[in-house]
């Protein structure tokens, strides 16, 4: 395991905002960073030097693996599990209210909130190791918090086929066709490339015009702060279950 220090670290490059986070457990997110993350998003939406955000972690072949299984261990009462699962639900409705379009750059795996956020983007590119997966309900939870923001970008259906089918990875070709990407590329290179050169191209592009554009992309969803509030309840709740607690012993 990397000895580098988890970060959420932002740049700017030619108007565009790169926001990056870290952590050496597979970027996984603990408490603390998705708070980071979610006020860098906020942050950034409202600094004038940037027009375009671009959303990236460190590291080659996973993107993020979820929620921080270390904390996940460690909840026992459902006040906590709510503030535990609130974190990627901040950092979806951030993402949500942000006035700037996000581009996703998701280089590998993502897994459970990782997914999530993927999905939050407002236009997404992967390489070919950008595979995805659904695992909570093999803990005995399920992908409550982040599931509105899958069914939104790739439909019902294809949330709830890998909702249930927790244990497959499913490819980022897959992916691409169930409309969460728009490009699957052969190389981190490539993808790179592609992503630097959309960013910037949208930066030519009229600002007020891309903020009534990210309205119209998200028309329904006013009602999120509530709903994933809800959602962030039930995980809280199921995690105490007697079943997860057991199934969570194995990661220790």
């Amino acid at each position: 395991m990397s000895e580098k220090q988890p970060y959420v670290k932002q740049t700017i490059e030619n108007r565009v905002g790169y926001i990056e986070f870290f952590h050496p457990a597979h970027n996984s997110l603990p408490g603390d960073i998705l708070a980071k993350l979610s006020n860098t998003i906020s942050d950034a939406g409202q600094n004038d030097d940037i027009k375009v955000i671009v959303l990236k972690s460190g590291g080659d072949r996973t993107f993020c693996a979820g929620a921080s299984f270390n904390e996940l261990i460690n909840i026992n009462d459902a006040a906590t599990g709510k503030v535990f699962f609130s974190g990627f639900a901040n950092v979806i409705n951030a993402m949500r209210k942000c006035p700037k379009f996000i581009i996703g750059r998701i280089q590998g795996k993502t897994v459970g909130g990782g997914l999530g956020l993927a999905a939050s983007t407002d236009y997404c590119m992967g390489t070919k190791f950008a595979s995805i997966k659904l695992s909570e309900l093999n803990i005995g939870i399920g992908p409550f918090v982040v599931g509105p923001a899958i069914e939104r970008k790739m439909g019902l259906s294809a949330m709830s086929q890998i909702a249930i089918d927790a244990n497959s990875f499913y490819s980022a070709e897959w992916a691409k066709n169930k409309g969460l990407y728009t490009h699957v590329f052969e190389s981190l290179g490539e993808l790179d490339k592609a992503v630097k050169a959309t960013a910037e191209h949208l930066c030519t592009y009229n600002t007020e015009a891309m903020l009534e554009m990210k309205k119209v992309f998200w028309k329904g969803t006013d009602d999120w702060d509530e709903l994933l509030s809800e959602r962030a309840q039930t995980s809280g709740r199921l995690v105490l279950s007697d079943f997860t607690k057991e199934k969570l012993k194995g990661f220790k």
